[in-house]
């Protein structure tokens, strides 16, 4: 896998700085996609229907609308951010006058463990409230470590170390080749607790606010690998593929940046040689999650078998589809093989798993079996969650009804399970757009976190392993 022709065959990359008007609607009117200066591919590689060509328009003009957008939406979310941990800080919006009027307004530094992104203003909870031997530990466990990916180093550890009584093994912000910035972050905590010691490695999803990682969501350039199938170029450009090179299985570690794939690969090779009876699982929220499998893949591609058999699961929360048909059959294939579980949990509408979409335009597919709560938090096993392409008529009402619910439902939780399910003010206004946008709050890592501590209160819930499980 050190050079191109290796690495795959078939390929659309998209390079959305390089479009101009005029060639966005030339590719409208043209299947011949190697005439347009945007779009890089394979030989003989056409867009014959208009449906595809539109897909690939899409996504060009909506990431170079990001592009565009990209210093405004930093500034906003950096001045949401910032006022909204003020409130907080001070107690609501009268003690932040009268304070003000003082002059004894609290202001959280931006780097401190008191600061909280909009993904932790939405849900600040941080115990777990779950002993290592209850059933659904791991899922816990791997759904808050995610949520924490969002926050900043201090908060982080003063999380993980003062509340959960484990330690930090690493924080990372790493390079993308691609987009030449910084646009994927991860973090490796251990419970040394737990028997043998656990490896949690937490890739964190799309900061609301960062118009490159949005960038990487819409992308839809794909690599066709051979015997392999067809993979989302977006998420793997994110995890660390080296221009022109693909997946070298060693790259030169005294370059100027980290890559994702290959800095966590080496840390877990340090650790377990000084632990070799530890295990480690790998999970990741929204784009963190499509990253998380990935990650899988890849140790696969490279033949890692000393730390494939140390990986004991892949939990991932709303994540998007990463491949085709064929690339989820030799997941599941390989996955069996060297013994490791995907849980893949998806909440009631979420919008994220149900993208890109599923159909014989852009051929994504879910590999894995849907662990699906709906909005009571009842779960069940099924091989797709419903309307699997969240776009339809006919489930419009309904998914509105239920965001009537969810608002609703905010008021009731904590008076049926306890003050710990109280809602934010923050969470309800934000519940509020789900009216609109059916599917847009339900993707937020509060539902997933009530999900695996709600689901297994019910006794109708009894979660089992996917196919290619160890349980099998």
């Amino acid at each position: 896998m050190g050079s191109k022709q290796a690495f795959y065959g078939d390929y659309i990359l998209l390079k959305p700085q390089e479009a101009s008007i005029v060639e966005l609607v030339h590719l409208l009117f043209s299947s011949n996609l190697r005439n347009r200066r945007f779009i890089d591919c394979s030989e003989g590689l056409e867009a014959v229907e208009f449906r595809q060509r539109w897909l690939l328009f899409t996504s060009v003009v909506l990431q170079k609308v990001f592009v565009f957008l990209g210093p405004s939406l930093k500034m906003v979310g950096n001045m949401l951010e910032l006022w909204l941990n003020r409130l907080s800080s001070n107690g609501g919006f009268i003690p932040l006058v009268l304070n003000f009027f003082k002059g004894e307004v609290i202001t959280p530094e931006r780097s401190s463990a008191e600061f909280l992104s909009v993904v932790g203003l939405l849900d600040n909870r941080v115990d777990l409230d779950i002993h290592h031997n209850h059933t659904n530990y791991k899922g816990l466990l791997s759904i808050m470590t995610s949520k924490f990916s969002y926050e900043n180093e201090q908060f982080i550890i003063n999380a993980v170390t003062n509340h959960w009584g484990m330690e930090i093994l690493g924080l990372y912000a790493f390079w993308n080749d691609y987009q030449k910035c910084g646009t994927t972050k991860a973090m490796i905590t251990e419970d040394t607790k737990s028997d043998p010691n656990l490896i949690v490695v937490a890739f964190s999803g799309t900061q609301p606010f960062d118009a490159e990682q949005w960038r990487t969501d819409i992308d839809i350039s794909w690599y066709e690998l051979p015997d392999v199938g067809k993979i989302h170029g977006g998420f793997m450009k994110a995890l660390g593929l080296q221009r022109g090179r693909g997946w070298p299985k060693e790259i030169d570690e005294n370059g100027p940046h980290r890559y994702a794939y290959y800095t966590i690969r080496d840390k877990l090779r340090a650790v377990f040689k000084e632990n070799q009876d530890a295990k480690f699982i790998l999970t990741g929220h929204s784009l963190g999650g499509a990253l998380a499998i990935l990650f899988v893949a890849v140790l696969i591609l490279h033949e890692e078998e000393w730390l494939l058999d140390k990986l004991e699961g892949v939990y991932t929360f709303g994540q998007p589809r990463v491949g085709d048909k064929k690339f989820g059959e030799f997941m599941v294939e390989k996955m069996r093989k060297y013994d490791v579980k995907h849980m893949r949990y998806v909440y009631s509408n979420d919008l994220v798993p149900r993208i890109p979409y599923d159909d014989k335009s852009l051929f994504f597919k879910h590999f894995s079996p849907c662990l699906y709560f709906n909005s009571l938090y009842h779960g069940q096993i099924l091989e797709e969650e419903p309307n699997k392409n969240y776009f339809s008529l006919f489930w419009v009402i309904p998914k509105i009804l239920n965001a009537v619910w969810e608002v609703i439902r905010g008021f009731l939780l904590p008076f049926v399970v306890g003050r710990e399910y109280k809602q934010n003010w923050f969470m309800t206004i934000f519940r509020l757009v789900g009216l609109i946008i059916p599917g847009i709050p339900a993707h937020i890592p509060n539902d997933y976190v009530n999900s695996t501590r709600l689901g297994y209160l019910n006794e109708h819930l009894e979660i089992q392993r996917p196919q290619h499980s160890k349980d099998d």
